[in-house]
């Protein structure tokens, strides 16, 4: 029942990306060159958006489903891996076109060569797994 839970908010999902736009490459090259506000102003909902979220949660003493407490951690005042991190996902991002929310809303619309951007994204995530330990957090 989980699966099918998972796969009509993923559906969803997808069709909301897809009538936005926000899978649109034009529009995300639109973005980078600051020519349109399109992506901002989505991005900007989002943000709103989970902040409401995150806010409903703390006033209401929303728990988890096992019945756990919700804990956000605080984030670290060391801005320099935020500031990296960042670099690094915007020049990926301006790279394929594609974040990691659409990738697989891309691949079902039969944009085949999205597996290779998905390809990378999870070899990059296992390379970061080696490097961990070895990397300041």
């Amino acid at each position: 029942m989980k699966f099918l839970v998972y796969l009509l908010v993923g559906t969803i999902f997808g069709i909301v990306m897809t009538k936005s736009e926000a899978v649109s490459w034009f529009r995300i090259q639109e973005m980078f060159r600051f020519e349109s506000f399109h992506m901002y102003g989505i991005i900007g909902v989002a943000v709103v958006v989970g902040a409401l979220f995150v806010s409903l949660l703390k006033r209401f003493d929303i728990h988890a489903v096992d019945g756990s407490e919700l804990r956000l951690k605080p984030k670290a005042h060391t801005y320099k891996r935020y500031i990296l991190g960042g670099i690094l996902f915007g020049f990926g991002w301006a790279m394929t076109g594609a974040c990691p929310g659409p990738l697989f809303t891309l691949l079902g619309q039969g944009i085949w060569t999205i597996l290779l951007v998905i390809a990378s994204a999870v070899l990059g995530t296992y390379v970061y797994g080696l490097l961990r330990p070895r990397l300041p957090h």
